[in-house]
């Protein structure tokens, strides 16, 4: 794999520009929910969300409503979530159902889809409407990595096809083989790309994370990969050095306590993803690795002690190269909306949609994943609401800090002197490609 893989992102309207209406226009919000919403792959859940025969999840989307079933053992199908009697939905949020059934009326389907019975149904002739008319309407559904994801248009192209090339840099981190560590969500009051934007991007790190300059290099590098895209630190100073932006440019000569110091700090602030392996690591580097050791064998080191001790936990580790990691950076945005930061021993992710047709308002879902002994992964790990985006003690300092500035782009972008967003063309090229990749992709579907 070419870490440095071509710019393709170009700029978006061709001018580097991103006009304010893709993000506060309620005429563009329809456009997306017809023209991106209702033909594109987007996740749904999780495979450990519905993990036995008749559990169920509803996932809804603008004014749509789907409900995903495990029909068997290895069998997953999804329904549009509509009764097709009178139109009642059938579900809602996450349950077990031995059969779907409508509140409304009374009638049920088999899980897999089938009509099972009609109240009266002898009223309605055979020639009128038959059965196969009365099955529940049956959505794409597709599975990769643990994730189940759903489609509106049944004339779309393969799952796989959709996640090139992203997931051949993502595979070998075994995606498939994490479990939910804590799940949290709110109803965001800005558009969902404002948020997701939030978080495809290092460059806010040195004003709103200005605390994180103490423990490494801020400078990213963000590549596209057609219609998805990531950011990494290819060229910057090795992890545990401080920033130049603190220091002038003179690099740090002792990283180790650097490293310490910055898992710990990401435990305590973030609790997710592979910082929570990693805390042990960093100490064990401040504390048996001499002084003045190269940073390249410092943080050799640090790799070798996080797999020692995720090994010691009886944790199976992803049979992944260095290079791999390297190549893979840390940051990918998978089009259009689901966005993860990824190690060998857990998993940060967010995904944002729209809530309706308000481009006001978003539901954002942020989720830690860890890698679990085999019969230690915790079970039915429920998603924690909170409107309170201030509190640090739910969310974490990180989150908190992020929260602040996206109600604030929203209210902004809407400013008479607001001409559009300018991305970084550097740093900031997964926001560029994800709307030059939302442009094309509403004009032309999959053919783009």
């Amino acid at each position: 794999m070419n870490v440095h893989a071509p710019n393709t992102a170009g700029t978006s309207q061709g001018s580097g520009i991103i006009p304010a209406e893709n993000y506060i226009s309620p005429e563009f919000a329809k456009r997306e929910a017809e023209l991106l919403w209702g033909r594109v792959w987007q996740m749904a859940c999780r495979e450990e969300e519905i993990p036995k025969v008749g559990d169920f999840y509803t996932y809804d989307i603008c004014d749509q409503s789907v409900v995903v079933v495990r029909v068997a053992a290895d069998e997953i199908k999804a329904y549009h979530n509509v009764c097709p009697h009178r139109g009642r939905t059938l579900t809602e949020g996450c349950g077990h159902a031995a059969r779907l059934f409508c509140k409304y009326h009374g009638w049920s389907w088999s899980l897999d889809g089938t009509i099972a019975k009609v109240v009266d149904r002898h009223e309605w002739p055979e020639a009128m409407v038959s059965d196969e008319e009365l099955n529940l309407m049956p959505v794409k559904v597709g599975r990769w990595a643990g994730w189940i994801y759903i489609n509106l248009d049944p004339e779309s192209v393969s799952l796989e096809d959709h996640l090139a090339p992203a997931k051949a840099y993502l595979d070998p981190f075994d995606l498939g083989g994490l479990r939910y560590h804590w799940r949290k969500s709110a109803i965001m009051n800005c558009n969902w790309k404002v948020i997701l934007e939030a978080f495809n991007e290092g460059y806010h790190v040195q004003t709103t994370h200005s605390q994180m300059l103490r423990y490494f290099d801020d400078w990213t590098q963000s590549y596209a990969h057609g219609r998805h895209a990531h950011f990494g630190y290819w060229e910057s100073l090795p992890m545990g050095s401080r920033s130049p932006r603190l220091t002038g440019g003179a690099p740090t000569e002792d990283i180790r306590p650097g490293i310490r110091d910055y898992m710990d700090d990401m435990a305590v602030t973030l609790n997710a993803g592979s910082s929570v392996q990693a805390v042990h690591a960093g100490r064990r580097v401040e504390q048996e690795v001499p002084p003045g050791t190269p940073p390249m064998e410092v943080l050799m080191k640090f790799g070798q002690f996080l797999y020692e001790h995720a090994i010691s936990l009886g944790l199976k580790w992803p049979d992944i190269s260095a290079e791999q990691m390297q190549a893979a950076g840390i940051d990918w945005h998978l089009f259009p909306n689901q966005i993860m930061l990824m190690g060998p021993t857990g998993l940060l992710g967010y995904r944002a949609r729209p809530l309706g047709n308000d481009p006001d308002k978003c539901i954002f879902d942020v989720y830690s994943m860890q890698r679990y002994a085999e019969g230690q992964e915790p079970k039915n790990v429920e998603v924690e609401w909170s409107q309170n985006l201030d509190d640090k003690d739910f969310w974490g300092l990180i989150l908190t800090q992020d929260f602040a500035n996206v109600a604030e782009v929203q209210k902004g972008m809407k400013s008479k002197g607001f001409k559009g967003a300018r991305p970084n063309p550097l740093q900031e090229v997964a926001v560029l490609n994800f709307h030059r990749a939302l442009t094309e992709f509403m004009d032309k579907g999959y053919a783009a």
